[in-house]
């Protein structure tokens, strides 16, 4: 069954669609000049998008480390970038009481990998009406997806995306099952591929998590080619620069080529 996030048809039938944005909301210009760029991109390669942005990054490696603006002030911009640009927009939750004042803003609700078999925050987040994308836990198989599915629709939200983002292999390394894609399709739910938090390396810093943002684009091809109905890429104009994520964020002006690419295989791959 398929579903609309903003105006984008969304189902295991439909064309491919991305979600992209920074990793946290730095500033409101900051996503406002990203979001005009991501329609730039959209028009040129017909390809939907979805601006995703979280407002608070609660599962930073460090105490210290930049989180963002926070709930009231993250929700303005969202809105902001919605009014201005048209563009969907999606973000994080991390707390039930948050489902509530998220769901009057934003056009998608995204469960944390951590988090996705937290049965009160998944039920708040169902609650909102709002579609939910739930992010696989690095420690979670593709099979044990089933549970927070059920979960979901028991609590009468059919509107549910499966993302694909690693499994835990060792300590500081992820890797890909491509196979997870068709897995998790099987359950009846779109699935979206990380490209960006795939590269990623857990606390391979110390206190922060490095990256190999360089293997993004390869992933988000083969994710494609197995099946995957959407793309999850994290983007930067100075993704050195960045105050989140900045080891595995692609830079801006990766993103066009990479989407025609990824548009292509999908056209074959889908007939």
């Amino acid at each position: 069954m398929g579903f609309k996030i903003g105006d984008i048809e969304v189902g295991l039938d439909e064309p491919l669609f991305v979600m992209a944005g920074p990793c946290v909301i730095e500033s409101e210009q900051g996503c406002l000049e990203i979001a005009a760029r991501l329609v730039q991109i959209a028009a040129r390669t017909k390809v939907r998008t979805v601006f995703k942005a979280s407002f608070d990054k609660a599962n930073r490696s460090s105490i210290s480390s930049f989180r963002g603006p926070g709930l009231e002030e993250g929700l303005r911009i969202l809105a902001a970038v919605r009014a201005r640009t048209g563009l969907a927009v999606m973000t994080d939750v991390h707390e039930t009481p948050q489902a509530a004042p998220v769901g009057e803003v934003v056009d998608c609700l995204q469960v944390p990998a951590f988090l996705c078999r937290q049965t009160d925050l998944l039920s708040a987040c169902a609650a909102t009406g709002k579609p939910v994308n739930v992010k696989k836990g690095q420690f979670v198989s593709p099979a044990e997806m089933r549970n927070v599915v059920a979960k979901l629709h028991e609590c009468d939200n059919q509107q549910v995306l499966l993302t694909e983002r690693g499994t835990f292999f060792g300590y500081n390394r992820l890797v890909n099952d491509m196979t997870a894609i068709d897995e998790m399709k099987r359950l009846g739910c779109p699935v979206v591929f990380d490209a960006t938090h795939s590269t990623q390396q857990p606390g391979g810093l110390g206190a922060a998590s490095g990256g190999r943002r360089e293997m993004a684009p390869l992933l988000a091809r083969a994710a494609v080619a197995a099946g995957a109905n959407a793309l999850f890429l994290e983007v930067h104009p100075e993704p050195e620069k960045a105050k989140s994520d900045a080891a595995s964020m692609l830079p801006l002006d990766w993103l066009e080529g990479l989407i025609r690419t990824c548009n292509s295989i999908f056209e074959i791959v889908h007939g």
